[in-house]
């Protein structure tokens, strides 16, 4: 096992990650940006190394820093958490020319993979099924909206090096798609650094499932059951939960197959997610390929028992799989909801500030994964993700009624703060999800109904508006 592990990441994923390794007896070192001197991971490691200011380009996002830092540490492997450059082909190159184990996939898979294009290819070619559209970047304009007009409306334009629902944009007719394939081009270079995309048909009433894998360099696949992700907002998850509710087991055993299946096509390292989408008719389509821890997999350890990071340091050491498919027993159902620092009423918008007073739920077979504390302060520089709350139960009528008790003891007061718990409370109880009918439309209905709706939706007793907000 490793001496020193460097976590490259902040927020909750690098205490969590921190906490994984001094349950093996690893060193902990981590990097910080100033906006982050203060945070509870520097404080729980074993050595800190400030690496750059809080524009996550100068700090999180610089190899050389990251690097210098792993150098500095004596850390003899890294771990990239999410986001950042977990998903980064030349970050894990330059870790392994500089003998640094990279935990994750070979950087060769990661660029395969990483690139949405290459990724589709590949896993067509695996016999993975895919939705309507292009298997290469589309060239131009002209082209693109040749090919629309072929796949047929509505289309999405996926930008090629994009990922967690970002670099996506909708057309619903031929009349909009200029715009829309010019804005995601443009979306897609200024933040990818790559303008290139892609088109698929767009399923606008689909169930969003994905299939955690765990492999080894030795060829070991196996997967450990499907998670739900269907309630989202601008493609990007909000709720999740294990196992898929009402969808017909035939099916998510196959798509469980067709992971498995990718998996090994692909060469595939590590912990990774494969992600599809069930349109309802027993049809599902594979869509990409996650190839690093994801924020919702508290929700697969709840239901199997199993630490998906020991899981990842151990076979980035070296060592092949030590669970087999046989060992896998998913149990019960788990919840799992993203408290964001955000203002629903304004489109989700970020609501960055000091935490004056906060109360996080606990009770039995409850987790809480966060990062912040009561004079936390959180930067308009990062995702404004507050806590992650968990819940197990033996079935999920239990689960929801549980999450609903955790989200009512969540309490979040600062200047101008808004969370999203009090929406969340509003997602859980609806008819639509407790009763399994729910597809990745339904955040936008329930918001339909105008603002005066939105405010009833809003104020369960977790959005705690400041006293002296405006």
């Amino acid at each position: 096992m490793f001496r020193t592990v460097l976590i490259a990441n902040r927020g909750e994923i690098a205490l969590r990650v921190a906490r994984a390794c001094r349950e093996l007896g690893i060193r902990v070192a981590v990097v910080y940006s100033t906006e982050d001197t203060d945070s509870e991971v520097v404080r729980y490691a074993d050595e800190a190394v400030r690496i750059g200011p809080g524009a996550a380009q100068a700090s999180y996002l610089s190899i050389p820093a990251v690097i210098e830092a792993a150098r500095r540490t004596g850390a003899d492997a890294i771990h990239p958490g999410y986001g950042f450059l977990s998903e980064n082909a030349d970050f894990a190159e330059v870790c392994a020319a500089e003998g640094i184990t990279f935990i994750g996939p070979p950087p060769e898979v990661m660029e395969a993979l990483g690139d949405k294009s290459t990724c589709r290819a590949l896993m067509a070619d695996a016999g993975l099924p895919l939705l309507p559209g292009t298997l290469d970047p589309v060239s131009s304009s002209r082209e693109a909206e040749a090919l629309a007009a072929e796949i047929g409306f509505p289309v999405v334009v996926k930008a090629v090096a994009g990922g967690g629902g970002r670099g996506i944009g909708v057309a619903y007719g031929a009349d909009e798609f200029p715009a829309v394939y010019r804005e995601t081009r443009r979306h897609a270079a200024a933040v990818f650094g790559d303008g290139r995309v892609y088109l698929e048909r767009y399923l606008q009433s689909a169930r969003h499932v994905e299939i955690q894998v765990l492999a080894d360099r030795y060829g070991n696949v196996i997967h450990l059951g499907e998670r739900d992700c269907s309630v989202q907002r601008r493609h990007q998850k909000l709720i999740e939960e294990a196992p898929a509710p009402g969808l017909d087991q035939e099916v998510l055993a196959a798509m469980a197959e067709h992971a498995v299946q990718g998996a090994k096509a692909a060469g595939y390292v590590g912990a990774g997610t494969f992600e599809f989408l069930y349109d309802g008719s027993g049809r599902f389509y594979f869509m990409e390929v996650n190839c690093r821890i994801q924020v919702e997999h508290p929700v697969t350890e709840l239901v199997t028992g199993i630490d998906l990071v020991h899981e990842q340091l151990w076979v980035a050491a070296g060592h092949p799989l030590r669970i087999g498919q046989q060992d896998i027993a998913p149990r019960g159902c788990a919840v799992e909801c993203r408290i964001n620092a955000e203002d629903v009423d304004r489109e989700f918008t970020p609501t960055p500030g000091v935490i004056d007073e906060l109360a996080l739920p606990s009770g039995p077979f409850v987790r809480v994964d966060t990062h912040v504390r009561r004079g936390s302060r959180i930067s308009v520089f990062y995702d404004p993700l507050l806590a992650k709350v968990t819940v197990w139960a033996p079935d999920r009528e239990l689960a929801l009624a549980r999450m609903g008790r955790a989200l009512d003891e969540v309490r979040v007061d600062g200047k101008g703060m808004r969370t999203t718990a009090g929406f969340l409370r509003s997602v859980v109880d609806s008819d639509e999800f407790s009763t399994a009918r729910h597809d990745t439309g339904l955040v936008g209905r329930l918001l339909e109904p105008g603002p005066a709706a939105r405010g009833t939706q809003d104020l369960g007793p977790a959005q705690v508006k400041p006293p002296n907000a405006s």
